[in-house]
């Protein structure tokens, strides 16, 4: 087995960290953004255009990045593009331009910025020979870089300017710039000639047919729907708490998020995949019970268990897609599940949470404890769907065609995932 440098640690560290920074200067300020610019009616819109573009452009980007391009060269060309169509959006808004056009602009560029986050997972894990253990601490560094970019924003004060978007874009063309010093990675060598499904990647979908991996991505899109709740509705909140400076606030979240990256190996050592997948679900649920108190302190604390919730759920269903997916079909498989959180998920998601922070707000203001309890009693729902159909225990003839296990690491307890 190759073993990976320290010169390659940093350089998939800084990868994922410049890539994780221009993702969240856009969407931590993007409410009150909004807001300072009378365009709070568009912002649930504006949050689900991610969602709508996630529903098709990871596919496609990822199709090509597994059998047409080097997914390197892929992700400098989206970065570019985001960077340009960025500029463009923030541009808008600045020059007071009509919502339907500002919405429009938004979704371009949220096009060309879906596909980058399943496209560099798919870059580090290609390089990657122990992804149990080696890749909770360079995804750490996209925890850095979401804080580190939600600081500079309130470090330029910029939470409510467009300047914050105008910086996302500077950030974009920085990864471009550090593609170029990534070594190419190749796509697989073709099988035949590939149908217009495969082309556009929605042969992934054959990944559903195993009982294991559908558990997943389905709990994946669920989850997400009440979790899409919380970068829209929590800067509100801090700001009706007096809180200033909610971006800076907000990475209280990724504090947690750094120990569990940190945490990562060890919990595969000593747990089942399917606890670490429960503990992830039940730090999502006291999230928000802890938030639906509506104290300030309550409200940091449950900020901060954001953190636990994603990075064992989330994250380690990226090690799992890793582990259970051949190479072949590793891109679109994460791909996959960038349609089913960013998109199945946070389109139900930033809609139905839009619709419910509405109908929980009236004339006398937002009532907090009824929004965050309804959103936590959806969780107790998914966490039941989830026990009951992950079973954890790979089957033979659940694969999906052409594909295999890849453990590369003995198993925990057993070998059962």
């Amino acid at each position: 087995m190759r073993t990976i440098r320290w010169t390659e640690y940093g350089e998939l560290t800084v990868l994922f960290l410049i890539q994780s920074m221009a993702t969240g200067i856009w969407m931590v300020p993007l409410s009150v953004v909004f807001k300072a610019h009378n365009l709070v009616g568009i912002a649930p819109y504006a949050f689900a255009t991610s969602a709508l573009a996630a529903l098709v452009s990871p596919l496609i980007f990822g199709a090509m990045a597994d059998r047409h391009a080097s997914p390197v060269a892929v992700l400098r060309g989206l970065s570019v593009a985001s960077a340009a169509t960025m500029s463009l959006a923030a541009w808008s808004i600045k020059q007071g331009w009509s919502p339907g056009l500002v919405l429009l602009l938004v979704q371009i560029y949220a096009l060309c910025a879906a596909p980058t986050g399943s496209i560099v997972s798919a870059i580090v894990f290609s390089r990657l020979h122990d992804s149990q253990r080696q890749f909770g601490p360079i995804r750490a560094g996209a925890t850095v870089g979401w804080m580190a970019g939600c600081w500079l924003v309130s470090a330029l004060n910029a939470d409510t300017s467009t300047l914050s978007e105008y910086t996302c874009a500077v950030v974009w063309l920085v990864l471009a710039a550090f593609t170029f010093l990534l070594p190419s990675v190749p796509p697989p060598e073709p099988a035949g000639h590939p149908t217009l499904l495969q082309r556009l990647g929605w042969d992934a979908v054959e990944l559903m047919k195993n009982r294991d991996h559908r558990a997943v991505f389905i709990t994946a899109a669920l989850f997400s729907i009440p979790l899409a709740a919380f970068y829209p509705f929590t800067p509100l909140h801090l700001q009706q708490l007096g809180f200033r400076h909610t971006s800076a606030w907000m990475t209280l979240a990724q504090t947690t998020e750094l120990i569990a990256m940190f945490s990562l190996a060890g919990l595969f050592l000593r747990w089942r995949l399917k606890w670490i997948f429960v503990a992830g679900l039940g730090f999502g649920l006291l999230r928000f019970v802890l938030c639906s108190v509506n104290g300030k302190l309550w409200l940091l604390a449950g900020t901060s268990l954001h953190g636990l919730s994603f990075t064992l759920y989330f994250v380690t269903a990226q090690i799992y897609i890793n582990e259970r997916v051949g190479p072949e079909w590793r891109a679109r498989a994460q791909a996959m599940m960038a349609l089913m959180t960013n998109g199945v998920g946070n389109l139900i998601g930033y809609l139905g949470t839009g619709w419910w922070f509405n109908a929980c707000t009236q004339t006398t203001g937002t009532q907090w404890q009824l929004f965050w309890g309804g959103l936590a009693v959806v969780i107790v729902f998914v966490q039941i769907y989830f026990l009951t159909a992950y079973h954890g225990k790979y089957s033979g003839t659940t694969r999906p065609p052409e594909s295999r296990p890849i453990i590369k690491a003995p198993l925990p307890l057993g070998g059962t995932l």
